[in-house]
Parts: C-alpha cells; structure tokens; sequence
C-alpha cells in the first residue's frame, strides 16, 4: 500500500481555507432581503453583454495576429511576439482610465489637436478596451495550435488550386477551434473579474455593483451578487475545463513568405492595436508628468506597494510548497491543487467582500495588513504552485531515492536535494506573485488598513477625484512593473523556432 505524502496535510489545510470565502459569501447571502429583480437582470445583463463582446472581439484581434507571428516569416519575429503579447501583462484599468481621459469632448487628444472625439465610456468604451488587454490569450493559445498542426493538407489544397485564403478558412481554421474556444474563454473570465474597467468607464456589471453595495455598508447584497457572478465564473471555468488542445503527429511547418507590401501591410495591421493598448497609455502618462509634474505623489506609495508584495510573495511561497509537492504526490493531492486554484477563479472584489466578514468577526485582522496579505495569497497562490510544480516535476527522481537509501529522511531529502533543486522555480512564482500583488486593485480598495495608499489604489483616488494629471507617476510605475512581469513570463521560455530553410514550398 502506497504511504500518502506527508505534505498531504498541510495541502487539505490550504485547500480549505481556498473554499472558506465561498462558505462566507453564502452564510452573508443568506441575510439578503431578495435573490434576484429587475436591477439584478440589468447588471446580470451588462455584464453577459461585456463578456461576450470582449471574447468576441479578442477572437477578431487574436486570430489574425496568431497567423501573423506564427506562419508569416517578419524581421524581428520574437520581437513583434512580445511586443503584441505585452498587453496581456499590463492592468486593464490603466487602459480603461488613460483611453477615458484621451478621448471625449476636452480630452487629452481634442487638447492636442482641436479634434473632438466620441466619449470612451459604456458598454461600448469596456468592450473595447477588454478586447485590447485580453487578445493576447486568444493569440497565444491559437499560436500554439497553429506551430503544432502539419502543413501538408494546407499544400495540398494549393496544389489543387485552392486559394491561400481558402485553405486557411477550409483547412486551418477547422483545426485549431479548440484553441480559439479556450482563449475566448479566457477573456470571458477575464471580463467577468475585472473591476476597474467598467468602473471608471461607467459599466454597471457585477463587479462594480459589488464595490458600490459594499461602499454603502450592503454587505449582505454584495454578497448576493458575488455568489451570483460566481455562478458565471463557474460556468466558464466547466466549459474551459471542456475544451481539448490540439494533438497532431509533428509535420511540415507551414510558412507564408509574403512580398515586401503584403508583410508592410500585415506590420500596419497590427499598429491600431499596439496604439490603443502600450503607445496611447504611455503618451498620455509621460504628457500628465510634463505639464504637472509630480503632483501629490509620495514615495511611500510605492513603497507600501512593496511592502505588502514581498510579504505577500514568501507567504505565497510557503503556502505553495506543500501544495506543489502534495500534486506530484498522487491523484488526492492533484485534488487538493484543483481546489487551491479557486481563489484565482474568484474576483478580487469578490475575495475582498468575502475577507471584509471574516475580519469584522476576527476584530484582531480587521483593515490590518495580515489581512490583505491573506487575501493576496488567496488570489495568486495557482501562480507559485504552478511555478514550483513545474520545476519540481523535472527533478529526476533517483536523487532523491539514492538519498533516501543511504539513510535520509524524507524531511532531510527534501531539505537537502529537493527544496535546493526547485529554487529557481520557487523565485520565479514569488516574483509573479510580488508583481501582481503590485498591480492589484479591488481587494487592495475593500482590505488594506486605514491610510495605506498602494500605487493601485491611489490611481484609484485620484481618478475618483477627478485629478487625472496626479496618476502620470504611479501609472508609469504600474507600466513598468508590467513589463518587469511580461519578462519573468518569458524568461526561460523555449522559442519555437519558426525559421524555415529555403528549400520549402512558400504559399504566397
């Protein structure tokens, strides 16, 4: 009989307390005077509507630009992969508060340029800019179906005299569908947590009716409508859960070598997108910093980001451990591992609602910093268990069995070989953790304690108080820590070479 893994404890522990705000929401729903009516069906409503318009379109800008970075043959080819996957890393609400100031009668571009603009606002404004920040998911997933797929029905249907375009839509699209389903799930789920896009842009979904219940001391509404979205964010993680990859035996890779108009025009394709989502944001910043400088900024702001996100991370880091271990273990810790990512399926103002009730019945952790810690953990701890499993994972294994034939203990043999072994996995999640404890914004707004001011939240502030020129430095720094993530995302990553010899067969 197989001995479970002594990390197996610590594992169901950790498991347990993931589902704790799902048993919270549902013991503070329980006091709500109404499950559901007619401002219910509305936000319900706003919120399905920016859904399904953000997956649509991240599918519209997604799969062109997977075709584009995967078979078209560019100068600078991992450049341009980066560059058009960096949006993914940078929050959607600097998109959302930067695009709400740039367009719109006196906005940023009608000051420069005497031009009016449509408002960026509504439904419309949130789709948008969801679209813009989402694509990359959408992109990089169908990419990834595309490198795997053979070639050689594609040459085919040309021998055959059918045209490029039509063997791409015959061909191609039919088998990398799955690959598309699962990136628009992606930025469905996305749309569905994201609070401070409909926030500032004026959207009333859940998220931000759930911030404005709460602001209105409607704890037991607020936990009403969580439980309601966590219904929707079920749904979409079952129909992620549903969608196979791609499996085809390794072939002929597929190249198009456009001619120089057709690949300037493929370049240009892609600028409307690189504008609105990096270029925009920055120019936007950098003209707040020239005309008011640095404002009412203070250091500590940046200086609590960090504070709170090291702490954060070596917490995360230690709750990670036993899980990642208890996963390799055996099937009960995959279990256990399953139920840990609930805390990143869930909403930050939803994880912020449900710890709100648990600290007013703890006196001791209520609005203190061990708190928003515990919730920061709660969040992003997927992103250390993935890190560290995947790096414990390639251990060989007879290290371990060698030591413990020679006496160790099982302690000893993971104190000795493989705690020192998966180090770098372990720095890599910590890093994650402590960038996007950085950029957090809805559970840092309902826990952090009484005059804490993060960058995030004093974005936040000043956009709530109407001085858009006092958020050039802490959106600087936001877009910097974001590209500091995008880097850690890459680091280490095996580019699939793309590069085909001249000898190949080119489909233009």
């Amino acid at each position: 009989m197989k001995r479970w893994s002594p990390s197996y404890p610590l594992a169901l522990i950790i498991a347990l307390i993931a589902l704790m705000p799902v048993v919270v929401l549902i013991s503070l729903a329980s006091d709500s005077p109404q499950l559901f009516d007619a401002r219910n069906l509305e936000i319900l409503t706003n919120t399905l509507a920016l859904m399904v318009f953000t997956a649509g379109g991240a599918v519209l800008i997604g799969v062109p630009l997977a075709l584009l970075t995967a078979y078209v043959r560019l100068p600078w080819g991992k450049f341009w992969l980066v560059l058009l996957a960096s949006p993914l890393a940078i929050p959607s609400y600097i998109g959302a508060f930067t695009l709400y100031a740039a367009f719109g009668p006196g906005g940023e571009i009608e000051q420069l340029t005497g031009i009016t603009t449509p408002s960026f606002d509504g439904l419309f404004g949130s789709s948008v800019v969801m679209a813009l920040y989402t694509y990359p998911f959408v992109m990089l997933t169908v990419r990834a179906s595309l490198l795997s797929l053979d070639a050689s029905l594609v040459y085919a249907a040309r021998t055959l005299g059918m045209s490029l375009l039509g063997s791409l839509w015959s061909v191609v699209l039919p088998r990398i569908t799955n690959g598309i389903a699962a990136g628009a799930l992606l930025a469905a789920m996305y749309a569905l947590s994201d609070f401070g896009t409909p926030a500032i842009l004026g959207l009333d979904t859940f998220t931000r009716m759930i911030y404005v219940e709460y602001n209105s001391f409607g704890l037991s509404q607020a936990a009403m409508l969580s439980l309601q979205l966590l219904v929707i964010v079920g749904l979409i993680l079952f129909l992620e859960s549903r969608v196979k990859g791609t499996h085809e035996r390794p072939g002929k890779s597929l190249t198009l070598w456009p001619g120089k108009l057709r690949t300037s025009a493929m370049l240009l394709a892609s600028l409307p997108v690189i504008v609105l989502s990096i270029l925009l944001p920055l120019a936007v910043f950098c003209i707040w910093l020239w005309r008011e400088g640095a404002g009412n900024f203070e250091l500590v702001y940046a200086w609590n980001s960090a504070y709170a996100a090291f702490f954060a991370a070596i917490a995360t880091v230690i709750f990670a451990l036993p899980v990642a271990q208890a996963a390799i273990s055996g099937k009960f810790g995959r279990l256990m591992e399953r139920v840990s990512y609930l805390g990143f399926g869930v909403p930050g103002i939803v994880m912020g609602t449900a710890l709100v009730y648990v600290g007013l019945q703890l006196s001791f952790l209520y609005q203190t910093l061990a708190l928003l810690v515990l919730a920061y953990v709660m969040r992003f701890l997927p992103l250390a268990v993935g890190s560290i499993r995947s790096t414990s994972e390639r251990l060989d294994p007879s290290l371990v069995k060698a030591a413990r034939l020679l006496g160790a203990s099982r302690k000893e043999a993971f104190r000795r070989i493989t705690l020192p072994l998966s180090i770098r996995g372990i720095v890599a999640g910590a890093a994650l953790v402590f960038l996007e404890v950085m950029r957090e914004l809805p559970a840092t707004l309902i826990l952090s304690p009484l005059d804490f001011e993060t960058l995030a939240t004093y974005l936040w502030r000043v956009y709530e108080a109407g001085y858009f020129g006092q958020a050039a430095i802490p959106g600087l720094l936001l877009v910097v820590i974001s590209a500091l993530a995008m880097a850690i995302m890459f680091y280490g990553e095996r580019w699939n070479q793309t590069d085909i010899i001249e000898e190949e067969p080119s489909l233009s």
